[in-house]
């Protein structure tokens, strides 16, 4: 996608992030109660929580556990989606 042309310079920015679809476009892909697969994205360095990436642009957070690295695939758990917070509530299997 052409996000903008700046015509002085020639210069073109494009982005292709917009085209895999928006938080609410994703999210109504899942269902609460449902077994998913995700790949850890973050995992915070305060143990609050396990940042899971279930589709582009749709990213749940679930607690905290060791030895999971960024990158791996996990089986989780939606446990809860708040559509008007734009936030997933996940447990890892």
């Amino acid at each position: 996608m052409v996000k903008s042309i700046d015509r002085n310079t020639g210069k073109v920015i494009l982005s292709y992030k917009e085209t895999l679809g928006s938080w609410e476009e994703n999210a109504k892909k899942f269902l609460i109660g449902t077994k998913v697969k995700g790949i850890i994205r973050e995992t915070e360095r305060n143990k609050n929580g396990i940042f899971i990436e279930l589709a582009p642009n749709l990213v749940g957070m679930a607690e905290y556990k060791e030895g999971f690295e960024y990158g791996q695939t996990v089986d989780v758990f939606i446990k809860k989606i708040d559509n008007q917070r734009k936030k997933i509530k996940l447990l890892i299997i």
